[in-house]
């Protein structure tokens, strides 16, 4: 892309780079910052963008990757490929590289969520674990060279710190015997030129042999090393050369690995440092809270909410630009200080940013297209030192602007033909937008000249655009409306600020005619669309309440659809085994009364009829088991709160049913219960003392009840009567004793057995069982009104 360096610090590019480089976690990546430039090629431009993406996208789930404080190692490099010994710093900070290395490679391979753009570069990085660890095990900071680094240099260590403590044992002799310390300055051991000594007063040199090294200042002291310590202070030297050489083996070795590896070391720093970069793109999307935008080849630039970068973010007011597709030339109108240069800035500079990878502050679905070219003439260039005033300044930029168009360029003018004539100067305007549209540029230009407005009124790919400005608080808004021209409101304007009516009464009398016409159309469109844009929010306020409601109603809509298909497929559920059961029921009880027809001439007969009627009410009650069952509450923890008596009113927690206590526990701790009018043995660990005469069940809707209601719901279910008109004996028989059970446990103390007059066959068949009945209490025939002799009325004890 061509782009002057004028451009990008008109546009304020320049800033929004060093904004990047303030995210920049290394020096190599805050010098990409810096030295960064828009692009003009499309795959690039991609690309760059889905760098961007991704490093933001990684951000927000696994944090910013650690960098440290790598630094550029292409000189140490460098010097160990020509065979230079490295110092211990430049090898530390090949090891901080290849410590940054291996931990990048940690951070993009652990709790891998997704693929990114940016997997290629991380797995370019090639680790070093062996060379990092010998640089970081053998050099503990630039000074020191640790012990470990080999086992010469320990032993040389070794032998230095014994022979120092032999000297300084030599040395003591002197400093803590009166006989010699008298003739010294000060009992202490020093050195001088790197050898032991001891301060000896200048009168008492020959009192203590030795070798003169130093003298004090003031002359009075002499640095001697006693000729006892000349052999062990030579020997120390000695091991400190060879100590020195040593550590310049190891530091040599070390290089030479360095140099092996160079080629895979400056690879590693170039792609660790692109990562920074690119993530610094991404910190500075957060920063923003910036999206990325769509790249299109149609030529139009359409930003959503875009806000300008650099203006404080609880300032700044969001403007929609659509610039490009049936209009190629927007021309911006509206009072100074109404927003219109800032406008024009935010449209270059957030094209640039798009074009150099960055994402913008707007909001998702802006677009952009790719300007080869983008020539701005932006703001008072007026230069004393050149002679060149207001005007002259902007026609010389005019004029290089026009020499460099191409049909990707996009064209912003501030002020177009300011700072001269107006006539001359709008005259000047219509003919520069002319000569640039005809190169097929994009092009935007903010203006004060009525002119302008009624040129991009009349004329096809012209639009007319504002920046509103609100007279009654002289405060502009910041709203760009695209389609209205904008006024300049100067009379408005004055007359607010305290210039005389009369002043400009009289002002308002000199515009000619047809301009003051033109600006008063242009106040009633304004006032239209200010109306129009209310009656549009009240609307679209009205139609997002119309749409909440409707996705509301839809919502339950649908939830009521899904309740009602499981009620139906629940019922047919229900039908499908109430069907079976009965089938499986019938077939059962047919059975049995064939079984009875062959044995009816046994002598087991009663027996027999017992035992029949017993599997059949059996299975029955198994079967509306299956269809109706009935959950029970279980309390595996429950304590009896006291010993048991007799009369107690419990509950048998297996079987749910209520009963009384009729004898005392044994030592095992069973007893003796009456459950209606079974009497049964169970242990008391299975009993629940009740505190009043309630239960809890639970019916087979999830519904807790206590025993009163259930009774009751079972009451409304089980009527008082049965009718058995049409059946023999045995079949009535069948009938009736489920039925008494369901009667009794129901709560009903009597019922109405319907057998209807006839031969009376029926009505025999039906006393001969209840005489023999436990259940039954008493019965007797119908009286009137309650069936008379075609009914029996049995009373339940």
């Amino acid at each position: 892309m061509k782009i002057s360096e004028k451009t990008l610090k008109t546009l304020e590019f320049d800033k929004i780079r060093e904004l990047l480089a303030e995210c920049a976690l290394t020096e190599g990546a805050r010098g990409l910052c810096r030295a960064l430039l828009p692009t003009d090629r499309e795959e690039e431009i991609i690309l760059r963008q889905s760098h961007t993406q991704d490093a933001a996208k990684l951000i927000g789930i696994k944090g910013t990757p650690s960098f440290g404080e790598i630094i550029d190692i292409s000189d140490a490099c460098e010097r160990a490929v020509k065979g230079a010994t490295l110092t211990p710093r430049e090898l530390l900070d090949v090891a901080d590289n290849l410590r940054v290395c291996r931990r990048l490679l940690e951070y993009i391979r652990t709790n891998r969520l997704f693929d990114t753009s940016l997997d290629e570069i991380f797995e370019r990085l090639i680790p070093n674990k062996s060379l990092e660890d010998k640089i970081t095990r053998a050099i503990i900071s630039e000074e020191m060279i640790a012990d470990e680094a080999s086992v010469a240099l320990a032993d040389i260590r070794r032998k230095i710190r014994v022979i120092n403590i032999k000297i300084r044992d030599m040395l003591q002799r002197y400093t803590q015997n009166n006989e010699y310390s008298k003739y010294l300055q000060e009992n202490i051991v020093t050195m001088r030129n790197g050898r032991y000594v001891i301060p000896v007063k200048v009168e008492c040199r020959n009192e203590i042999r030795g070798l003169v090294h130093d003298t004090s200042s003031s002359g009075a002291t002499l640095f001697v090393e006693p000729v006892a310590v000349v052999e062990a202070n030579n020997e120390l030297r000695e091991l400190e050369s060879k100590e020195a050489h040593e550590i310049e083996r190891i530091l040599s070795e070390m290089s030479a690995d360095v140099a092996e590896c160079s080629s895979v070391l400056l690879l590693n720093y170039r792609n660790i440092t692109e990562l920074a970069f690119i993530f610094a793109c991404g910190e500075l999307a957060f920063r923003m809270n910036a999206t990325a935008p769509s790249i299109n080849r149609e030529r139009r630039v359409e930003l959503r909410r875009a806000r300008h970068p650099l203006i404080d973010k609880k300032k700044v007011v969001p403007v929609d630009i659509a610039i490009g597709g049936e209009y190629d030339t927007v021309i911006v109108t509206g009072p100074n200080t109404g927003g219109k240069t800032v406008t024009l800035k935010t449209l270059g500079l957030l094209s640039l940013m798009a074009q150099a990878g960055l994402q913008i502050p707007a909001e998702d679905g802006s677009s952009v297209c790719i300007f080869d070219r983008m020539l701005a003439d932006i703001g008072d260039e007026q230069s004393i030192e050149h002679s060149l005033s207001t005007f002259s300044s902007h026609m010389v930029n005019i004029v290089s602007i026009l020499d460099d168009l191409t049909d990707k360029t996009l064209v912003l003018f501030d002020e177009l033909g300011a700072g001269t004539d107006p006539i001359e100067g709008a005259a000047l305007a219509v003919a520069i937008i002319e000569q640039v549209r005809e190169a097929g540029v994009i092009c935007a230009a903010t203006t004060h000249y009525a002119e302008l407005k009624a040129y991009a009124l009349n004329t096809a790919g012209v639009r007319n655009a504002s920046c509103e400005f609100d007279i009654d608080t002289l405060k502009p808004t910041y709203k760009l409306i695209i389609g209205t021209p904008g006024k300049s409101n100067a009379f408005a304007i004055s007359e607010k600020l305290g210039l005389p009516e009369n002043i400009v009464t009289r002002a308002k009398g000199i515009v000619s005619s047809e301009d003051r016409d033109f600006e008063d159309v242009i106040a009633k469109l304004e006032a239209s669309r200010v109306e129009m844009e209310k009656h549009r929010a009240e609307a679209a306020e009205i139609r997002a309440e119309l749409e909440r409601e409707k996705a509301e109603a839809d919502k339950k809509y649908a939830a009521k659809i899904a309740e009602a298909e499981k009620t139906l497929e629940d019922a047919q559920k229900k039908s499908t085994e109430l069907l079976n059961t009965a089938r499986a029921s019938s077939e059962f009880v047919f059975d049995q009364l064939d079984k009875l027809k062959k044995a009816k001439d046994s002598e087991r007969l009663a027996d027999e009829l017992d035992e029949k009627r017993r599997n059949i009410r059996k299975h029955l009650r198994e079967n509306e088991d299956k269809i109706d069952p009935v959950q029970r509450n279980e309390d595996e923890n429950y304590v009896l709160p006291r010993a048991l008596r007799k009369g107690d009113n419990v509950l048998i927690r297996n079987i749910n049913k209520r009963a009384v206590v009729t004898s005392l526990p044994d030592k095992r701790g069973n007893l003796m219960v009456r459950a209606g009018l079974i009497d049964m043995r169970t242990s008391e660990k299975n009993l629940k003392l009740l505190n009043d005469d309630e239960i809890n069940v639970i019916t087979k809707d999830k519904k807790k009840v206590t025993t009163s209601d259930f009774s009751a719901s079972r009451v409304r279910q089980i009527k008082s009567e049965i009718d058995l008109r049409g059946k023999n004996g045995d079949e009535a028989w069948l009938l009736v004793d489920k039925y008494f059970d369901d009667a009794i446990v129901a709560g009903l103390h009597s019922v109405h057995l319907i057998h209807g007059k006839g031969t009376g066959a029926l009505k025999n068949a039906l006393w001969k069982l209840l005489r023999t009945d436990g259940r039954v209490k008493s019965f007797r025939i119908g009286q009137y009104g309650e069936g008379d002799g075609g009914v029996t009325v049995v009373e339940f004890k």
